[in-house]
């Protein structure tokens, strides 16, 4: 889903530094900096759950975001630019903004997802699916960049490979990567034969039709004591 906009309203930071970045977040506020078109960049703060619900509606991360600055008049369309988790929570911990006119083409990148493998002949044979490629860049207006493409993978047979000439075309989006970029391939299971295990010299055959409770200790794991190795009857 292309062209979502949602009003985000952020306050200006008067101070930066990782010890106001801290005390924001205790307060459920995430820090950024909102770049202007050839203006100064300003520090911001976000209300965490505010964000949280603009990132993750129908256009995703692709989402124009309306920014209303407190204490200005007007809005600033803009688009996340980068982003910072962390790394055992996942929660946002903090974003650049960039301010961006709606009329001008921008660049980005566009999340691949793989549909129809259960009905791909090569993997009902019991092939191995693999996503080489998860992500292309495009170009578009950022009203019309796409949420993510799909890339249609239920006619791979066994070997078959698609790329990003294989993705449809999208009309006001342009493909920017090599359309020979591999992004799926389709090949046979790896198998591991395990070594068959050749029989101590002697042991085969030895202890056959005799009782478990009449064998040597040690014979029930296949071992015959090393005084009983010879063949009977024989002399050492």
């Amino acid at each position: 889903m292309a062209g979502e906009r949602i009003k985000l309203e952020v306050a200006p930071r008067e101070r930066t530094g990782s010890r106001e970045a801290r005390r924001l977040r205790k307060q459920g506020l995430i820090p950024g900096i909102l770049y202007g078109r050839g203006a100064e960049p300003h520090a911001i703060s976000i209300p965490e759950r505010d964000l949280r619900r603009a990132l993750t509606g129908g256009s995703g991360m692709h989402t124009i975001l309306d920014v209303v600055l407190d204490g200005e008049d007007g809005s600033h369309a803009s688009i996340l630019k980068d982003y910072q988790q962390d790394p055992l929570r996942g929660k946002l911990v903090h974003v650049d903004l960039q301010e961006v006119r709606l009329d001008v083409a921008i660049t980005a990148s566009v999340t691949i997802i793989l549909v129809g493998a259960e009905d791909a002949p090569g993997v009902r044979e019991g092939g191995a699916l693999s996503q080489v490629a998860r992500e292309v860049n495009v170009e578009a207006l950022p009203m019309e960049v796409p949420e993510h493409l799909q890339l249609d993978v239920s006619g791979m047979a066994m070997g078959d490979t698609l790329r990003i000439a294989d993705l449809d075309e999208r009309q006001g989006v342009t493909f920017l990567d090599d359309p020979e970029t591999v992004l799926a391939t389709l090949t046979m299971p790896t198998r591991v034969e395990e070594p068959e295990e050749e029989p101590v010299e002697g042991e085969e055959g030895e202890l056959e039709g005799v009782a478990d409770e009449e064998r040597p200790e040690g014979a029930a794991e296949g071992e015959a004591p090393a005084a009983e190795q010879g063949e009977p009857g024989t002399t050492e």
